[in-house]
């Protein structure tokens, strides 16, 4: 599948970070070399050891249990071909259940959770299978346009079986009534977006403790912009 049919433009004037940050010139395409292609990823990039047990549950980091509503993440990572990929590194970043980043940049007048550093990580295992525990986070003005708000949402970073297959992506939650203005998921060609948003689970919902959400992700070789 082509760049445009799956990927959002580099520059997207309804998201106006875009306007800074896009290039103003054609890209220039460097051909992989042998590093790329077959360099160490996943477990091999940062070995078994430097990957703690409690990384991938985000709501047992700190001596007590964050505040928001407790769910599970899961789903399979897959190369293009469909094939599990096993021992990829993946990474997670979110908002605490008030919708604020522990981070000084975040001014948001939402209250900080002293339990819930918001950040996780894990290997996938030797199906591709991924998991997380976290808390539902939520929704934040970001001062994009008018009266703006961020879908809730849940930043991805993958990598593959080498350098040049690693992806940073979004995954958001079904129903959101934020969607429709929000530029940074419309500015996915819209046969792509239903990708973006995981699909509940009711078969990995552990009893009386957490919701489940599924969330399947495709890795492929870092897309190239197209001409034209």
């Amino acid at each position: 599948m082509t760049y445009s049919r799956v990927h959002p433009p580099l520059r997207w004037p309804a998201y106006r970070s875009t306007l800074r940050r896009a290039p103003s010139s054609p890209l220039v395409t460097l051909p992989p070399g042998l590093t790329e292609q077959t360099g160490p990823a996943g477990a091999a990039l940062l070995g078994d050891h430097q990957v703690d047990p409690l990384d991938h549950d985000l709501t047992r980091q700190h001596p007590s249990e964050p505040l928001g509503e407790r769910i599970i993440v899961h789903g399979q990572v897959r190369d293009a071909g469909g094939r599990p990929v096993p021992d990829s590194l993946v990474e997670i970043w979110q908002t605490n259940a008030a919708g604020r980043y522990p981070h000084h940049a975040d001014q948001h007048p939402a209250p900080l959770d002293p339990n819930f550093t918001g950040v996780g990580r894990c290997l996938t295992d030797p199906a591709g299978n991924y998991r997380f525990v976290s808390v539902k986070p939520g929704a934040y003005p970001w001062r994009n346009h008018d009266n703006a708000w961020r879908p809730a949402h849940i930043h991805f970073s993958l990598f593959g079986r080498a350098f040049t297959q690693r992806l940073i992506t979004q995954m958001y939650f079904p129903g959101d009534p934020l969607f429709d203005q929000d530029p940074i998921f419309n500015s996915v060609p819209a046969a792509a977006r239903p990708a973006l948003v995981s699909r509940f689970d009711l078969s990995q919902t552990v009893p009386e403790w957490a919701l489940a959400y599924r969330f399947d992700i495709v890795l492929g070789d870092t897309p190239v912009e197209e001409e034209g």
